[in-house]
């Protein structure tokens, strides 16, 4: 475990102030900013805004910084979300089995769920075949599976954080 994973476990829940929301929310538009300009779009010093970034780092609020790869580009055309129902007697192996997922090429991600189903894998594939082959070896030839349901995404929309709203705060009180 690193230091900063081993201070960040000690930690409890941060308490942030506007100025922490206001870089994360800048963070959360553009990850790529140079913390000079990260400094002057939430008005504090360059140093101060690079030790409460790093002391977010630390907190385990921001957890890194990613490339967001665009797999089609890369030729895996299909994407899909399956979900998966256990059977109750495997209930127990239910972290296992999400590990185990996760270390199949073809999966992007696992998440747990509520509900009637358990897991939701999200996964990109070459061919349908391929997706097919997914399905029924790692999934349904898996004796711990009871259901599975495959949805293939057509198209993948993700909020613009710049143009959504203007801070967490907004998000916390917003009413349909």
């Amino acid at each position: 475990m690193s230091d900063r994973a081993a201070r960040r476990s000690d930690l409890g829940a941060p308490r942030l102030d506007e100025v922490d929301e206001r870089i994360l929310w800048t963070l959360a538009a553009d990850a790529r900013i140079p913390n000079n300009r990260l400094a002057a779009a939430v008005g504090i010093a360059p140093s101060t805004c690079l030790t409460r970034v790093r002391a977010l780092e630390d907190a385990g609020v921001i957890r890194g910084y990613r490339a967001e790869v665009d797999v089609a580009r890369l030729g895996f055309a299909i994407e899909a979300m399956v979900s998966v129902r256990v059977h109750a007697a495997a209930r127990h192996e239910l972290r296992d089995f999400a590990k185990r997922l996760l270390r199949v090429p073809v999966v992007r991600d696992v998440s747990f769920l509520a509900g009637d189903k358990d897991f939701l894998v999200h996964i990109a594939c070459t061919s349908t075949e391929q997706l097919r082959d997914f399905v029924a070896d790692e999934l349904s030839g898996d004796p711990s599976v009871a259901t599975t349901q495959t949805n293939i995404v057509f198209e993948r929309l993700e909020a613009d954080r710049a143009h959504q709203g203007r801070s967490f705060d907004e998000l916390r009180g917003w009413r349909a």
